[in-house]
């Protein structure tokens, strides 16, 4: 058996994440019991045991972990087919427009100036750019919802992208403006990691928060403000000082690895607009 059918992806990734299949049934919106016969039929179908079965839930077979990896960049792709053509069908399809994702207030300069040299082009299209949160733009490109976007290396992955590396940049804590640290020239990575009452702040990673004392941050806002507040300190990107408030000191850090911005697109990717933006992202 050498094809499945997005359905059966579908419900196999509801179960494989909640690892219940009254929960996957309910998220679903099915009842459990054609669920469950869903996917053992899948498991009979494609040969091999996905979940393995006791009374306290499910759990992943190596073969699950697989399809479960595999299931998701399927979807994925389906999902980024059907926005990217109903784009191309429209009257503003890709050819005139292009929607860019970008970290909210990351970058920020290297962005105006890359609008600024597109528009001046003589074919440009319509450039959407499409601020979002920590870490959000490779799910945004390889779900169909940008057609570009600017990644930060370690932060981003690169896996299965085309991309022209635009800038290399160093980091700084960003503290609050009162705080003793703050009158630093530079810091270390260990200055800042155990600072009695202001501990760093935690960004999800993967849907959750790795460990640690720090408020856990959904957004920039709640992030300025506890920094404000003296209640947090984070690590951004040089570049990050164009959206510090009045209450926020950037000191250098001289240890932190370098961030390096690339502009990305899908591999198979046709976009005559696209492959002008990507010329003049590199022309930069």
């Amino acid at each position: 058996m050498d094809t499945l059918e997005t359905r059966e992806l579908r419900y196999f990734v509801a179960v494989a994440e909640e690892l219940h299949f009254g929960r996957a049934a309910e998220r679903l919106g099915i009842a459990q019991p054609p669920l469950s016969r869903a996917i053992q039929q899948l498991e009979r179908r494609i040969g091999v045991p996905l979940l393995e079965r006791n009374r306290r839930g499910v759990c992943l077979t190596g073969a699950g972990e697989v399809l479960l990896h595999e299931g998701r960049a399927a979807l994925d792709a389906t999902a980024a087919a059907a926005r990217r053509t109903r784009r191309a069908g429209s009257p503003d399809g890709p050819r005139n427009r292009l929607v860019l994702a970008v970290k909210a207030a990351g970058s920020h300069e290297l962005l105006q100036k890359l609008l600024d040299a597109y528009a001046a082009e003589p074919d440009a299209a319509e450039i959407e750019v499409l601020p979002c949160g920590m870490c959000e733009q490779e799910g945004m490109l390889r779900d169909g919802r940008a057609d570009v976007a600017l990644m930060h290396a370690p932060f981003n992955s690169l896996a299965g992208f085309d991309s022209e590396e635009l800038m290399t940049e160093g980091q700084s804590a960003i503290l609050p403006a009162g705080h003793p640290l703050a009158a630093r020239k530079t810091l270390s990575l260990a200055d800042i990691s155990d600072v009695p009452g202001l501990p760093l702040a935690r960004w999800p990673r993967h849907g959750t928060y790795p460990p640690g004392p720090g408020p856990e941050v959904h957004d920039q806002t709640q992030l300025a403000q506890l920094i404000a507040l003296g209640r947090t300190v984070t690590v951004f990107p040089d570049s990050a000082r164009a959206w510090l408030w009045a209450e926020h000191t950037a000191v250098p850090l001289t240890d932190a690895p370098p961030v390096v911005t690339h502009i990305a697109w899908p591999a198979h990717s046709r976009s005559l607009a696209l492959a002008g933006l990507i010329r003049t992202a590199a022309q930069l």
